[in-house]
């Protein structure tokens, strides 16, 4: 790498730092500096955004990453699906799907939390924190369209046609079945980004040993690890990691992007 390249990542990486913390966003800057390299190095034409919510992991890929490929969000709550659609609508790269992905295919029973972003297929789990157990109370349960992602890909072209997938999962405690159900959409997939819970959040939740241990299995080694929330000091609760395929780190260093 070149000085001037090298000065001028530095540059932007601090000038990301400042409006990062100017927006109350700090948390965020190492997800963001690692994706960057990560989706450059790489060469990800199409990221898979299941579990989007409103769309926040799919706006900060465009604004704040500068990812120009394919957008597949997957968002099975109703309500904030609707929020989800209207923001991506403007964006012809950015589908969006009322599916709920998992290891199976059909209907499934989806828990609507207090606060929208711990709603889940899986239900809370037992002895939270109080400021955990008010936000992962179920306030309702409605039945949602259920598949899996090797099924799903099937009639999605943005998918079908990418040559490097990155697949994010942000599903509340069930990432790894969303995992399980991904099959031949893995051959494809370069990197996966998920949820790693130090302490879960959910009845049945896959906790983050087990969860890394699930990726080497399916051919996925740590690429980075960074805090997923502004913390809840002393303990952590959740990490994200970004996990890229073991074959692709063999032969030594690769080059610095």
């Amino acid at each position: 790498m070149s000085r001037l390249v090298r000065y001028r990542r530095e540059l932007r990486d601090r000038w990301l730092a400042v409006r990062l913390g100017l927006a109350g966003r700090q948390h965020q800057y190492g997800e963001i500096v690692a994706l960057r390299r990560f989706i450059a190095h790489f060469g990800i034409d199409c990221v898979i955004d299941v579990g989007a919510n409103a769309g926040q992991y799919a706006q900060m890929l465009r604004r704040d990453v500068g990812f120009a490929g394919e957008i597949v969000s997957f968002e099975p709550n109703p309500d904030v699906f609707a929020r989800l659609a209207e923001t991506a609508q403007a964006d012809s790269r950015w589908q969006t799907h009322h599916i709920a992905l998992s290891e199976r295919d059909g209907e499934a029973t989806f828990n609507i939390m207090a606060a929208d972003q711990f709603s889940s297929l899986n239900a809370p789990g037992e002895g939270l924190e109080p400021i955990f157990a008010e936000r992962n109370r179920v306030e309702r349960s409605v039945t949602v369209p259920c598949a899996r992602l090797e099924s799903a890909a099937k009639s999605i072209p943005a998918i079908a046609g990418a040559r490097a997938i990155l697949l994010k999962m942000d599903t509340q405690g069930h990432d790894a079945l969303v995992l399980r159900g991904a099959g031949d959409v893995l051959d494809r997939t370069i990197g996966a980004q998920t949820e790693l819970a130090v302490r879960p959040l959910y009845a049945g939740a896959t906790d983050y040993r087990d969860m890394v241990a699930l990726l080497a299995e399916a051919g996925f080694v740590p690429n980075a690890m960074f805090a997923n929330n502004k913390g809840h000091f002393p303990l952590l609760v959740e990490l994200d990691g970004l996990f890229v395929r073991a074959d692709l780190t063999q032969g030594g260093n690769v080059p610095i992007v």
